[in-house]
């Protein structure tokens, strides 16, 4: 199984906003920071999800997986196949369509103090795109 720590970061809101991906697979770890131009916080965490699939897609293939974001909304709308929010519902289909791609997906909340390291990936994220 792989874990998949996510997390978007927004400097304004909107603003300029990155993702972090950390990703704990076979006893090695692997960071990505990623800038996501101008958006809101929320769909910055959304688009965190969407880069952790993408990646996963290509080095985790076939494999199961178990996602982690703070992001109480993201988690819902994932969780439960469902939202009404129209900027929501567009990432929400990316991310369907994703998951078809593997055996078992699943996404769990945590609390902000235990997703640090996705954290920080984000925030270098909006710093690299300020140089």
């Amino acid at each position: 199984m792989i874990e998949v720590y996510t997390d978007g970061a927004a400097s304004g809101n909107p603003g300029l906003s990155g993702a972090g991906v950390y990703i704990k697979a076979g006893g090695k770890h692997y960071e990505y920071s990623l800038p996501l131009g101008e958006m809101t916080n929320h769909e910055a965490e959304f688009y965190a999800v969407i880069k952790g699939l993408e990646i996963c897609e290509q080095e985790f293939p076939n494999e199961i997986l178990s996602f982690r974001s703070d992001s109480q909304t993201v988690v819902s709308v994932v969780d439960n196949n469902h939202t009404k929010n129209k900027t929501f519902l567009p990432l929400l289909e990316i991310i369907r369509e994703k998951v078809e791609r593997f055996p078992y997906f699943f996404i769990k909340w945590i609390p902000e103090k235990e997703n640090g390291h996705a954290d920080k990936l984000a925030r270098r994220a909006i710093h690299e795109q300020r140089q």
